[in-house]
């Protein structure tokens, strides 16, 4: 047998096979038993929510109801029905009435993740996102911090606003794919007195986590990205290709406030790229100038009369304050009611 396991290309078929099914029934399994958990984790939700309403003596216990249902349940079952998770799964129903409408994608750690968020808005945004782009709990945890939401709907007028509560960030054309500020704070470097060269290696060392707050669809290609004008060279800083939009999206890195010169520079290296690297199948290339600060007037005036997708976006190295954000959304949308 050990001769037929070296030589026998068949055989190590027959193992790879058998060891891509196993992989595959555990993956089932695994959805299986999840999605059994969080249908019995609603169904106690519901059970408690329907002993509350009842009667108006029950409404009398109160919080006492889960913290004596806690103790009774723990002792007769174990862990996992500590007073908080009763209260989650309280939450969890009273959220979603319809069992139906529950994703056998998302863990019941998500669905905690994703009942701590009070505006219902954000909250169905979180999960649509969890779900099309299959964030574990802790991406989930990450993008809830740096505002994900908020950042992006700060750019769209009402009704873009309830749409993208509603089904998600969709993907259709450059402007989805650029955030004004991105948050790096996972680079861990200080807020003053490093090199562009020191912003650009941390962010290719935490590639992972990048990617991550660049969004879907982007595909690394290259750091220093060479240009070569009449025996002149030019480097891009970053260089990405989008999968779903189908085009290269070039980077260009600033610690300081953006210039008329760097927006020049990029209209630049994105007429090169339509010109020279794009295949016959590739859209037109998106350009981001990613600043430490920008002047708006600068920018406006700046990027007049360019035809190419070119940006500027601001970053920072510090996790916004969601509040300041919410209450800005909340401006916006009551402006656009009126």
């Amino acid at each position: 047998m050990s001769d037929l396991t070296v030589n026998d290309g068949s055989y190590q078929q027959l193992l790879d096979r058998i060891g891509e099914c196993l992989a595959l029934g555990q993956q089932r399994s695994f959805e299986q038993v999840n999605s059994v958990l969080v249908e019995t984790y609603w169904q106690i939700g519901r059970y408690i929510v329907e002993f509350e309403q009842a009667g108006k003596e029950r409404a009398e216990y109160g919080s006492k109801l889960l913290q004596v249902l806690s103790r009774d349940l723990k002792a007769a079952y174990g862990k996992g029905f500590s007073r908080s998770n009763l209260q989650y799964m309280r939450l969890f129903y009273l959220n979603y009435e319809n069992c139906q409408t529950l994703s056998g994608k998302l863990s019941w750690s998500h669905y905690t993740e994703l009942l701590a968020i009070s505006d219902d808005l954000a909250r169905s945004f979180y999960e649509q996102q969890c779900i099309q782009d299959r964030w574990s709990v802790r991406e989930l945890k990450r993008q809830k911090d740096s505002a994900l939401f908020e950042r992006v709907a700060l750019s769209k007028d009402r009704a873009e606003i309830l749409a993208l509560a509603k089904d998600g960030q969709r993907i259709e054309s450059a402007r989805d794919v650029v955030k004004d500020p991105y948050v790096f704070e996972f680079l861990d470097l200080p807020d003053r007195n490093y090199r562009e060269s020191e912003l650009e290696n941390r962010l290719i060392a935490e590639l992972e986590k990048f990617l991550l707050e660049l969004g879907k669809g982007f595909a690394f290609i290259g750091q220093q990205y060479r240009i070569t004008l009449n025996n002149t060279h030019f480097f891009v800083d970053l260089v990405f290709y989008h999968r779903i939009l189908k085009c290269f999206v070039l980077i260009d890195l600033k610690t300081r406030a953006v210039s008329h010169q760097d927006i020049g520079q990029m209209n630049m290296y994105l007429n090169y790229f339509r010109a020279e690297e794009n295949m016959e199948d590739d859209n037109e290339p998106i350009g981001i100038v990613l600043a430490r600060d920008k002047d708006e007037i600068l920018v406006e005036y700046a990027k007049g009369g360019i035809s190419n997708q070119l940006f500027v976006s601001r970053y920072q190295l510090y996790l916004p304050d969601p509040e300041v954000l919410k209450q800005e959304l909340k401006r916006l949308l009551s402006v656009n009611d009126g």
